[in-house]
């Protein structure tokens, strides 16, 4: 297992769809562990391959305390199943390090995916469960949770990171 880098935004590389997942092999499954360990280590809740720069539909997630319930959805799906039914909940990324804002999500879906082995599930998330899968999909479809802010928030978000990109870039010299 490995740590892997994770994609800052507004990297652009966090804009690419990722492409569904055929085969279910060990590259699926070292993959899924390098995932979980890397969100682990950053201490995130999910984290999606799109975020590493591996543009497949796998997405890992564990909202629990202890840290010993993950869950790997791989080509999942998100079904609305009712658009009146919003929740407005703080959300923060690993990819937009330091900022944490409100986002307004359905509260009633329904997510199909498959399982490490290639096994179909179909699942009705609540709560944090539901908006950190809906969080972790947008990824794959290279939507990042600053795209449901005003461009006015946005853009200075993008602005801060810039600056401490390049700080950063400038001290390694």
């Amino acid at each position: 297992m490995s740590l892997l880098q994770i994609l800052i935004f507004p990297d652009s590389r966090l804009r690419k769809v990722a492409s569904k997942v055929l085969k279910f092999d060990k590259k699926i499954e070292d993959l899924t562990k390098d995932l979980l360990e890397t969100m682990y280590s950053y201490n995130g809740i999910g984290l999606a391959a799109s975020q590493v720069n591996i543009h497949k539909r796998v997405i890992v997630i564990d909202i629990t305390e202890e840290k010993k319930e993950p869950l790997v959805l791989i080509n999942p799906k998100i079904t609305i199943l009712n658009k009146k039914n919003k929740i407005e909940s703080e959300e923060g990324c690993l990819s937009v390090p330091g900022f944490y804002e409100e986002v307004e999500r359905p509260t009633d879906v329904e997510v199909s995916f498959q399982d490490i082995k290639g096994k179909s599930t179909l699942l009705r998330p609540k709560g944090l469960l539901s908006v950190v899968i809906q969080h972790e999909t947008d990824h794959l479809d290279g939507k990042v949770f600053v795209d449901y802010l005003s461009n006015l928030k946005k853009g200075i978000i993008k602005k801060k990171l810039l600056k401490e990109q390049k700080e950063k870039k400038r001290k390694k010299k």
